[in-house]
């Protein structure tokens, strides 16, 4: 299994204490995260992208841009490029570039989008959302496969006549990804078109989401897709400490005021209670908070529900401390991932012999 982190780059204030640091700083610590997570032998970083005050990365290729030369090893992706509202040319010359400045480490994710401020922000009509991202997904696989393209446009696009699209990636195509946060139409939509998904678990049980799973392998393989194209990963929150206990009580107070203050911006209640927050953390439920035996033993019991090939693990929310952000990436690449790896590796091999 793939195990990766993933920032969103949410800008508030430390609950704590009441401070928050710089718009800079914080940009500094992603970069930092990023490093860490590279020399501590971790698989993928990811990088949200959102357009509002209370979040501080909107170009992700910029910031990933500015990793990449801090880094050496990790792959590099969006988590997620809001694609319904995005240019897809823009996007795909922005992480093609990408691509060539990191040696070949860029991927793309996309995605609908959990929150819509980019719509009105980039002239878009919110009542197309579902109509936008098939239409700009299609162009995106187009540019991916080759260099000069040709497409008849559609609703929202002109159309490209034998259209030069530079730079081209190093191995020519990027690793495009679906961030799905539940829908099942989202699903059988990456299934149909032979793309990995990746799929947000930030609530619920863990068993509650098997279905969509099963549905995306069905559709693949309906679809002719070879089984090895279809890739599946899960996304969550994630804080360890060396307790279980510590984990809990530490965490909590910045996971509850990361929702409480996405909610009171966006005019919702988004509130978590300390109730709902532990049955979150149990081995059943979403969130991956605990000690590192826990994490270990939440995604083993995750992977044999999913068989899924990557996690990305959200670990910097609500304020919390940098000092505590690089202490769960030093324990999920030093005293979590060798062990999964290895036991994910094992359970690969039996279900090839049997």
């Amino acid at each position: 299994m793939e195990i990766g982190v993933i920032t969103l780059g949410e800008f508030l204030k430390n609950p704590i204490d009441g401070q928050r640091i710089s718009a800079q700083q914080r940009i500094k610590e992603i970069i930092d995260a990023a490093r860490l997570a590279d020399e501590a032998g971790l698989d993928v970083f990811g990088v949200g992208e959102h357009h509002a005050l209370d979040f501080v990365v909107s170009a992700v290729p910029v910031v990933l841009a500015a990793i990449a030369p801090a880094t050496s090893r990790i792959r590099l992706t969006s988590a997620v490029t809001v694609l319904s509202t995005a240019d897809p040319v823009r996007e795909f010359e922005n992480f093609a570039t990408l691509d060539l400045l990191s040696n070949g480490r860029a991927e793309i994710m996309v995605g609908r989008g959990a929150f819509t401020e980019s719509f009105s922000l980039f002239g878009y009509d919110v009542n197309d959302y579902d109509q936008l991202f098939p239409e700009k997904l299609e162009l995106l696989l187009k540019l991916n496969a080759s260099e000069r393209v040709t497409w008849q446009g559609g609703r929202f696009r002109a159309g490209l006549n034998n259209a030069e699209v530079a730079p081209r990636p190093l191995r020519n195509e990027l690793p495009v990804w679906v961030g799905v946060g539940g829908t099942p139409q989202s699903v059988v939509r990456a299934a149909t078109l032979g793309l990995p998904m990746i799929l947000g678990i930030i609530g619920g049980a863990s068993a509650q989401f098997k279905p969509l799973m099963d549905l995306y392998r069905r559709t693949g393989l309906q679809a002719k897709h070879d089984p090895a194209q279809l890739k599946t990963g899960v996304t969550s929150y994630l804080h360890i400490e060396k307790t279980s206990q510590q984990a809990i009580d530490e965490f909590y107070p910045y996971h509850a005021h990361y929702f409480d203050q996405l909610g009171r911006s966006r005019g919702r209640a988004m509130h978590i209670s300390r109730a709902d927050y532990e049955r979150s953390a149990s081995l059943e439920g979403a969130y991956f908070v605990g000690s590192p035996q826990q994490v270990i033993d939440k995604l083993l019991y995750q992977h044999e529900m999913f068989g899924h090939q990557r996690f990305m693990a959200q670990i910097d929310v609500g304020g919390l401390p940098y000092s505590k952000v690089a202490q769960t990436i030093e324990l999920l690449a030093a005293e979590v991932a060798p062990v999964v790896r290895r036991e994910t590796a094992q359970q690969n091999d039996l279900a090839m012999v049997e």
